[in-house]
């Protein structure tokens, strides 16, 4: 059993590769720490795919999120390593991945990117 943070994403074949269908992952407790003060920070993260050939393995998509804690990193920026880590391994249809950032100083930030297969969604 993984007891420590790890980057590496592993997959599984996609059980059903003949249809579209949405996966929905949450995950209410991702931290970070604020790049300028070294305070924590926390969100909510939620990842939402269309699989293709691979689907991401839970147990390590825990452990690669966890990876992050430690670490000093913008809103804007790991959200956005959140999603290049996960198309890299499971090159999805379609993925989007929200941050939703808990209020720090009366302001709290929502960061949503998307990925499509192809030029985009009129591919």
């Amino acid at each position: 059993m993984t007891t420590t943070p790890s980057r590496q994403l592993e997959t599984f074949p996609n059980p059903h590769p003949d249809r579209d269908y949405t996966i929905r992952l949450e995950a209410p407790e991702f931290t970070c720490l604020c790049p300028l003060t070294g305070q924590p920070d926390f969100a909510a993260f939620t990842i939402e795919y269309i699989p293709d050939e691979r689907c991401v393995e839970l147990k390590s998509l825990k452990v690669y999120l966890w990876s992050y804690r430690d670490e000093g990193a913008f809103h804007e920026d790991v959200t956005n390593r959140v999603l290049d880590d996960l198309v890299a391994v499971t090159d999805p249809r379609w993925m989007k991945v929200t941050a939703d950032w808990r209020v720090r100083g009366g302001i709290t930030t929502v960061v949503e990117v998307e990925h499509w297969q192809g030029a985009g969604p009129a591919a």
